[in-house]
């Protein structure tokens, strides 16, 4: 039996008796779901800066509805490869007008249909660039939504590329223009509205208890079909181990992601009571070097702003081990920051291999070695010293922190590890006060996102580090507008960044889900695990 403290003893105990109350109030079929972060804010166009979590993206994706989905195949260049949601339907005009036809059944949950006006509003505020950079930024190339009567929305572009119906869809979900049109627009984050969001999804709003679990009741007259499972909770447990064992109790039905040590995967395959469900995930790890001076951003950082600086600190790590030590066959080491999620990941390219004797080399053809035989290299006087910032919450972060310090040490570079908590990261991270930040990204499910964190525009927004290299912006901006030579484009994309190095790309994993059996369930999709939950049905003889 593990040796828990009395504090997390307390939190085990208080969870359980949450999850018993709920399962003990009907005999109706229900799920509950863990999730380690408390979603505060599952409406869109809001879910922005500390908001843009997974755990306000999965809430959101039951209560509210897209256009169109990307189908099961991920097909997102053209305009064929999606499912019909609120649009039953969609015809393109010419190469720069689509136009959607919404289903006459759409309703929002306090019965009032779904218009065009409705969504005409949502994307007006998702274009705004004040309310979210990054969403208005995805959007640049959408020049106009207009509604045609109440049933069709006429899409214009601003020119002709393979995305258009993905940009149209995807980044935005409809909101109720009947309730919130007449709020001042910076107004909707503090209104009555987002404490029990209506939606025109699967499930309704149904109670949150903040800090323990909010609750989601089936959307019986849902159009597209009601949902068989009656109730969805989302659990509140910060803790990995706190998930494993309410998991494994009996407590709770699901987890997305049982993260590492690897023995959490051996322990939940030992129940045959649950299904490890592997899938592929839009993460990516990574350490991203700040190419300014993190005392005076005016200024280049003076180690890390050379290249052959970078490629030396990548070169010197054993990046294979440290993914295997904490991953085991579930992750690989990406080329560039490509999650396995994105097409661009079987393009057939290796990451480098450690070379210690390519790394010594390099540096020392920029000046740094060991001038004084002390063990560390140094030039001019100083030592080759850095430090390295994490969150405290990330066990595999730390670990591979670890190792990186260690490694480095061997090389003769001084390595300083900090833990921080996310809170204090997150302040240091966006305001540049690092020399190396261990982060970690979930992705859009489109290669086209790829801008967001590594383009010369997102410097001052996601791109923390002040990576900025015009050809490989050129590259990705017509990677996007050429179909037929997109592979090749993308291929030169990312070998221009594994070869200006604005970051030492980690880990690319698998994700591992737990489902109980009772359920019969359809596929996990990658951006949200959960959003085809009012699909599954239980087993004959199962429920609560």
């Amino acid at each position: 039996m593990p040796r828990w403290t009395l504090g997390a003893v307390v939190l085990a105990t208080g969870l359980i008796a949450v999850t018993g109350r709920l399962a003990a109030q009907g005999d109706r079929a229900s799920i509950v779901i863990l999730t380690g972060q408390e979603p505060t804010l599952p409406v869109p166009t809001l879910m922005v800066g500390p908001a843009a979590n997974v755990a306000n993206a999965d809430v959101a994706a039951q209560l509210f509805l897209r256009l169109a989905d990307p189908g099961p195949e991920l097909k997102l260049i053209g305009d064929d490869g999606f499912v019909p949601r609120l649009a039953r339907s969609w015809e393109r005009r010419d190469s720069l007008t689509l136009v959607f036809h919404l289903d006459p059944r759409a309703r929002w949950h306090d019965g009032k249909p779904v218009t065009a006006r409705d969504v005409v509003f949502t994307f007006d505020r998702a274009r705004d660039s004040t309310i979210d950079p990054t969403v208005a930024e995805q959007l640049r190339h959408i020049r106009e939504v207009r509604a045609q009567g109440d049933r069709d929305v006429v899409f214009t572009f601003d020119h002709a590329y393979p995305g258009q119906f993905y940009d149209a869809t995807f980044y935005v979900q409809p909101l109720p223009a009947h309730l919130l049109a007449d709020l001042p627009r910076d107004s909707l984050a503090r209104s009555r509205y987002v404490r029990a969001p209506i939606g025109d999804g699967p499930y309704r709003w149904g109670r949150q208890v903040a800090g323990q679990f909010l609750e989601l009741d089936a959307n019986h007259d849902f159009f597209l079909g009601a949902p068989a499972i009656h109730r969805v909770i989302f659990l509140l447990a910060g803790s990995q181990s706190a998930r494993i064992n309410l998991l494994l109790s009996g407590d709770a039905d699901a987890l997305a992601n049982i993260i590492p040590p690897l023995s959490n995967i051996q322990r939940v395959g030992a129940d045959h009571r649950l299904q490890l469900v592997p899938f592929p995930s839009q993460t990516v790890g990574y350490v991203v070097f700040n190419f300014r001076d993190p005392d005076d951003s005016s200024r280049p950082n003076p180690i890390l702003s050379d290249s052959v600086v970078r490629q030396a600190l990548v070169l010197a790590l054993d990046r294979k081990a440290m993914v295997e030590a904490a991953y085991g066959s579930y992750s690989k080491v990406p080329v560039g920051p490509v999650s396995p999620m994105l097409w661009i990941s079987r393009l057939g390219l290796s990451p480098a291999n450690q070379d210690t004797a390519r790394a010594r080399a390099l540096l020392a053809s920029r000046g740094w070695t060991d001038h004084n035989g002390d063990g560390v290299l140094d030039r001019g006087g100083h030592p080759l010293a850095l430090s390295i910032n994490y969150p405290s919450s990330s066990s595999v972060r730390r670990q591979m922190a670890l190792q990186m310090q260690e490694q480095y040490r061997r090389l003769g570079i001084q390595l300083e590890v900090r833990a921080l908590d996310p809170p204090v990261w997150g302040e240091l991270r966006n305001r540049g006060k690092f020399d190396l930040d261990f982060s970690s990204l979930s992705q859009d499910p489109s290669p086209s996102g790829m801008l967001q964190s590594w383009g010369c525009a997102s410097i001052g927004a996601n791109n923390v580090g002040s990576y900025c290299d015009p050809v490989f912006d050129s590259l990705v901006t017509a990677a996007l507008a050429d179909r037929d030579h997109a592979p090749d484009l993308w291929r030169r994309a990312l070998r221009r960044v594994e070869a200006d190095a604005p970051a030492i790309f980690m880990y690319a994993p698998v994700f591992v889900a737990a489902v109980d059996r009772r359920f019969d369930r359809t596929p996990l999709t990658p951006y949200s695990p959960w959003q085809s939950i009012w699909r599954w049905r239980l087993r004959r003889g199962a429920g609560r």
